[in-house]
């Protein structure tokens, strides 16, 4: 398992190292750069902005430049944002806390719902119960994010006022306190929500199916020969075996999950990593943007890993291979 795992891991060194080439040219590409927040505005003379640039180095080679960035990022150190007038690393991670927690609750949300949704559906197919849930999964599917969020706030902020319709935190709260966090799970539930029933299709699509293939199985025929139960053929054979597709989706849907946090939140103005996304992209701020894109790329490939990982340990050919 350790030599799997740092193949996996040394897999991951080039592709960080290529994205980090991609990112570096999108700020390379994108309009303003780090003179834009860093010299006297009511100076304009073309000797004082030549000074400067030399200053920051923006004069140096295209391949100077990066290896400066990229000594800086290994550092966590991502450069300043010339709207905030503050440290990018500083700006994310005021917002980073809220899309964790906005993440981790879509995920809790879609496992609970998928599972046992999945396993109603495998285990009773071709039911009314089971129609009903491929129906909520297909309304799911068809339905963009950005409509699916409209219509939850829409229903329950405006018509049932269980929700807030806006905000990571109610006004007021003192951080760190009981109403703080109650508030601020208060206000994320909503968001999660939809992040999660969109996700939460797929994974129990893709479990109905496999349960009901792996029920077909020789396996399943002898064990039930052999006078086993059915509930401890379902719970302890066929669920076993129906868990490793799910697992294999875990990492790309931390991906989907971050990739749809960025509708979201900017739906919802939660005060996470997308809404500030989105907010840096229409203000220019090209410090921010490369950060946040190195970050989300980089979250991804470790979804991937964390897939591979658990993969190996729920079927040990695959480290065999």
């Amino acid at each position: 398992m350790l030599i799997y795992t740092l193949r996996r891991v040394l897999i991951m060194i080039p592709i960080l190292a290529m994205i980090s080439i991609v990112v570096f040219a999108l700020a390379l590409a994108m309009p303003g750069d780090a003179l834009s927040g860093q010299i006297d505005p009511a100076n304009s003379s073309p000797e004082y902005i030549e000074e400067q640039r030399e200053r920051l180095g923006l004069n140096d080679p295209i391949h100077v430049q990066y290896g400066r960035w990229i000594a800086g990022v290994v550092q966590w150190d991502f450069g300043r944002s010339f709207v905030h007038r503050m440290d990018v690393t500083e700006i994310i991670g005021e917002r980073l806390p809220n899309t964790i927690l906005l993440s981790v609750m879509s995920l809790i949300i879609t496992y609970f719902l998928a599972f046992f949704m999945g396993k109603f559906a495998g285990r009773n197919p071709y039911t009314i119960g089971d129609y009903g849930i491929q129906g909520f999964n297909y309304l799911m599917l068809a339905i963009p994010s950005f409509v699916a969020a409209l219509f939850a706030i829409f229903f329950f902020s405006f018509q049932l006022g269980w929700f807030p319709a806006t905000g990571s935190v109610g006004r007021g709260m003192t951080a760190g306190t009981l109403d703080f966090w109650i508030s601020k799970m208060h206000h994320t539930f909503l968001p999660a929500l939809v992040l999660g029933a969109l996700t939460t299709a797929s994974y129990t699509q893709f479990l109905r199916n496999d349960i009901i293939e792996n029920a077909q199985k020789d396996y399943v025929r002898t064990a039930r020969a052999k006078g086993t139960t059915e509930n401890q053929i379902y719970n302890k054979h066929i669920l076993r075996n129906s868990i490793i597709p799910i697992v294999t989706l875990f990492g790309f849907d931390i991906a989907s999950i971050i990739g749809g946090a960025i509708i979201i939140e900017t739906i919802f103005s939660y005060r996470g990593i997308g809404e500030l996304f989105i907010t840096s992209i229409n203000q220019r701020d090209s410090a921010v943007v490369v950060a946040i894109t190195l970050m989300l790329s980089t979250a991804s490939l470790i979804g991937n890993l964390l897939a591979d990982l658990l993969y190996g340990v729920i079927d040990p050919r695959i480290r065999v291979e």
